[in-house]
């Protein structure tokens, strides 16, 4: 209006300036106590404006932005409260200002996107939504996150000056002819402190690195993050692709056990990819699919029964050394990502599920009497205590699934309660159990069944022979495959999610067994594996846990861009890095489980003191941390 009246001139610009100079102190006596924003004027469509509006050009609605820009931006460098300038309108007109009417007045979807981001603005930083990335202030470093930034920047020193020094000691003791004898004169050999320390270091060194990126990805609003958005192409696709690319890595196995070694690694890693896609994917929205993932996450579930029970059953190993392995393994790099991240342990709801069920399963195998495959033979009343175990664990299961006051006050006690409360309560642990509560138990029972048959030889093993006779093998196989079928139509005609997950727990075992049936009984098919899948398989657990920050990002309820603009190249490249990162985590954990759980028990006992204190320590930080927020 000011540059239409005054016809743009130079003297209405120059008395903008001081009317603009005389409200400036006023503005930022209201941005004391509130939020001012400044909106810029919108810029113009100079080629649709009508001869009487000719004078208004983008030339001279700059030149007052800028003035209003640089008044309160010099007059704000002289008080503590700052007009903001609300610049984002100007860059919303410009892309919607050809669709105006008459070159002046804006579309009413620029009108909404500026008020969308004003709200953005206003509440994100107060509500802090957990998919939502924009106009939030970056949260401020914990004690604790202070403290893992400084162990990690030394271990990073540490691990140089060492590398320094033994280069040194290398180019010293480098080969030299002993001048009188003419012999090579050997460098001398480390101790091995020096190449544990080294071999430490260099882990923890890799380790901060890729913790840093971590945090960069997901808590420093470096990078945005884009919402999903599910269609069916974008799921059925991708594992077409993937299905196709195991087939064609196809070797033969070491051994033709059921459920050997590299098959179960293959079984791993073609259901994490299905996985992973279908969280990439936002499938969780078709019900359908969300049913068929549900099983993937029972079949983990079903391999930590059997794998695990097998373990104790055959070798009737119940020693420290074993437990502790299990335990780093499981959850070195999810108690990392608490203290980086600053989440917690039930965030990661994943690990905590399959590491209280092997406590579970190590507890109802080593309590008295501690019967295993050594002792139980050739004596039915072995067998016959062990299943009166498995069903008093049955009945513990059974109790707790239909007492969620008695399971919540189990988990509400302290320390216990600070790994499995998640927003105050543990009532997503109590889900998360209740899911998948008796999948385990089947897999500890198909274990023993099959242990048993394959001790008494009623099953054949053999390269390319069918697990049973001919005629039991064509039966079996028959019905397992309408039972996958069976389960699979069910799932498809689910209509409520809430009444299939009460069905869940006690199908999925059908689809489970039927899966593990359908690729044993086949000679030839229990022969092969997917070198592909396996792979993969290997490094499942840090897959499952590094897609929070590095893939998904925005913990797990967005997507990762690391290359805005381009979402193909954008997902192969964060994925590239993904799968490379979770596969040096891999390397990383099997190096410190080495280091740091050693088989000698005194020595491990003390580390377990250790271990003990600085848990001790993390918790008595973390509960200052949350006084000093109350």
């Amino acid at each position: 209006w000011s540059i239409k009246i005054h016809n743009g001139s130079n003297e209405a610009l120059t008395q903008y300036k001081i009317n603009i100079t005389s409200i400036a102190p006023l503005l930022e006596k209201l941005a004391k106590s509130s939020d001012v924003y400044w909106v810029l004027q919108d810029p113009v469509y100079e080629d649709m404006l009508s001869e009487s509006r000719k004078m208004i050009t983008n030339e001279k609605i700059d030149a007052y932005n800028e003035a209003a820009v640089r008044i309160l931006n010099s007059s704000s460098r002289n008080s503590k409260a700052k007009v903001k300038v609300f610049s984002v309108s100007k860059l919303i007109a410009q892309e919607t200002i050809m669709k105006s009417a008459d070159g002046l007045h804006l579309p009413e979807s620029s009108r909404d996107t500026n008020a969308m981001i004003l709200m953005n603005v206003y509440c994100n930083k107060i509500m802090k939504p957990i998919d939502g990335s924009c106009c939030q202030p970056q949260p401020p470093l914990t004690l604790i996150q202070k403290l893992a930034f400084c162990f990690f920047t030394l271990s990073i020193i540490g691990y140089l000056i060492i590398s320094l020094i033994h280069r040194n000691n290398f180019r010293k003791n480098k080969s030299c002819t002993d001048l009188e004898s003419g012999e090579e004169k050997k460098p001398a050999i480390n101790t091995p402190y020096v190449s544990t320390l080294e071999m430490l270091l260099h882990s923890f060194c890799k380790l901060g690195l890729i913790m840093t990126y971590f945090y960069l990805c997901d808590r420093a609003n470096l990078f945005m993050k884009e919402n999903k958005f599910y269609t069916h192409s974008s799921f059925f696709i991708p594992i077409i692709y993937i299905l196709v690319l195991g087939v064609f890595y196809t070797e033969n196995t070491k051994e033709t056990k059921v459920l050997n070694r590299e098959q179960t690694d293959e079984w791993k890693g073609w259901m994490q990819l299905v996985i992973l896609i279908y969280h990439i994917s936002g499938a969780s929205t078709f019900l359908p699919v969300y049913m068929h993932i549900r099983v993937l996450v029972a079949a983990y579930l079903f391999q930590t029964g059997y794998g695990h029970f097998s373990y104790f059953w055959i070798k009737g190993d119940f020693g420290v050394y074993r437990v502790c392995q299990v335990l780093f393994r499981l959850n070195f790099l999810v108690v990392v990502l608490c203290i980086v991240m600053d989440r917690p342990y039930q965030f990661y709801y994943f690990v905590p599920l399959v590491t209280v069920w092997f406590m579970i399963i190590y507890a109802t195998l080593a309590i008295w009497p501690q019967i295993v495959q050594k002792n139980a033979n050739g004596n039915c009343l072995w067998h016959f205590g062990l299943l009166l175990k498995l069903i008093c664990l049955l009945t513990c299961i059974y109790f707790l699934s239909y007492s969620q006051g008695a399971f919540e006050k189990i988990f509400s006690f302290w320390p216990l309660s600070k790994c499995f409360e998640l927003n105050g309560n543990v009532y997503e642990w109590w889900f998360r159990w209740k899911l998948d509560r008796y999948v385990v138990f089947h897999g500890m029972l198909f274990a023993f069944i099959y242990l048993a048959l394959q001790k008494r030889q009623m099953i054949s093993e053999g390269k390319g022979d069918p697990l049973f006779s001919n005629r039991v093998s064509n039966v079996l196989l028959f019905i397992s495959i309408v039972s996958f079928l069976t389960y699979s139509i069910w799932a498809s005609s689910c209509k409520n999610k809430t009444e299939c997950n009460e069905l869940h727990p006690s199908v999925s075992v059908v689809q489970i067994l039927a899966f593990v049936l359908i690729r044993n009984i086949p000679g030839y098919v229990r022969s092969v594996y997917s070198s592909f899948f396996a792979w993969f398989g290997k490094i499942s657990l840090e897959l499952f846990i590094c897609q929070y920050h590095i893939w998904l990002a925005a913990d797990t309820k967005g997507i990762l861009v690391l290359i805005p603009g381009y979402p193909m190249f954008n997902v192969l490249v964060s994925t590239f890095i993904f799968v490379c990162v979770a596969h040096e985590i891999s390397q990383i954990t099997n190096d410190l489980a080495q280091i740091v759980v050693p088989k000698d028990n005194s020595t491990l006992l003390k580390r377990l003191l250790c271990i003990a204190g600085f848990f001790s320590g993390l918790l008595l930080f973390s509960a200052m941390q949350e006084q000093s927020k109350h």
